[in-house]
């Protein structure tokens, strides 16, 4: 009686392996593979999230992408909020098979989208980690600037902390870009697109000083071109030289805080505008095509101001 149980259950599942629904799905992978050029990786990940999606369907009766409506999608978004899915992994997952609706939508296999008045979950905005002023001045004390990489390293870390550029425009500063009588540099952002950043007084005269002390003897013609910051062997050094770099001297300063290059940037905005900075300056200082991308750093702020308030107000 079990033997037959069991053959059953396989044969219903074969049949059920074997659904329109699944010919979609598989048709989707496959434009997204072919027409959109999705990586292996990407492609195992959307594979996850419709078994999930077809589990659920193929339990509740739909073996057809038509006969999903807007009560199945919300219904499947609630079994994977009681899985204690991340408002984030929700989010990812809805926009999967939402482009798969669309897809099919497209193609005129289906009448309707119902994921179209689906909202996706709010999901918390995730503060970046900022440095106080007086953590940042003990970084950059960290380097041995009695020794050439010692300033090399200090210089970098000034001028990440001085102009709040990424760590891939650092990596391509050229010494060309250098406009030091006037107090800036030419930076080469996404896109291509270039910009005009100040560099403070500090940050210039620790550049001037790995110039003329240290990359003098760590340039080697042909491999050197004009970049700016190089290694030993005479070349560029890459972003992931400057992130061990920056996590070393953060480590070594004792502050606490895990730190990477693109914490230097964040200080940077945060700090410029705590000290009155105008919020269409920074973004420009930060080559942020969306203003709404540097408001982010008035967040961080306000965190702050809160924090003030509820440590010194006597009614918190």
């Amino acid at each position: 009686m079990k033997k037959k149980s069991r053959i059953l259950k396989q044969v219903v599942e074969q049949k059920s392996a074997t659904t329109g629904l699944d010919r979609q799905i598989r048709n989707y992978l496959e434009f997204l593979r072919l027409e959109k050029n999705l990586s292996p990786q990407t492609l195992v990940s959307y594979k996850f999230d419709f078994a999930k999606y077809r589990s659920y369907l193929i339990h509740s009766g739909v073996h057809e992408a038509s006969g999903v409506t807007e009560e199945h999608i919300g219904k499947f978004l609630a079994t994977l909020h009681r899985r204690n899915l991340t408002a984030r992994s929700v989010a990812r997952i809805l926009s999967t098979i939402r482009g798969f609706h669309r897809y099919l939508l497209g193609e005129e296999e289906v009448k309707d989208d119902p994921t179209q008045i689906i909202d996706s979950p709010k999901q918390e905005k995730n503060l970046p980690e900022v440095l106080s002023i007086a953590e940042v001045d003990e970084i950059l004390k960290q380097p041995d600037t009695s020794s050439r990489l010692g300033i090399r390293d200090r210089a970098m870390l000034e001028t990440l902390y001085a102009t709040g550029i990424r760590v891939s425009e650092l990596v391509f500063l050229k010494q060309s870009n250098l406009k030091v009588d006037d107090g800036l540099i030419l930076v080469y952002g996404k896109g291509s697109k270039e910009r005009l950043v100040p560099i403070g007084r500090s940050a210039r005269q620790w550049i001037e000083e790995y110039q003329k002390q240290s990359r003098v003897h760590l340039a080697k013609a042909g491999k050197s071109q004009d970049y700016l910051f190089l290694s030993i062997r005479g070349t560029k050094l890459t972003r992931d030289m400057i992130r061990k770099l920056v996590e070393k001297y953060s480590l070594t300063s004792g502050i606490g805080k895990k730190v990477h290059p693109h914490t230097f940037r964040h200080s940077f905005a945060t700090h410029m505008l705590e000290g009155g900075a105008d919020l269409r300056a920074v973004q420009e200082m930060l080559g942020h095509a969306d203003i709404a991308t540097t408001q982010i750093y008035t967040h961080v702020d306000a965190d702050r101001l809160k924090n003030i308030h509820r440590q010194f107000h006597p009614r918190p």
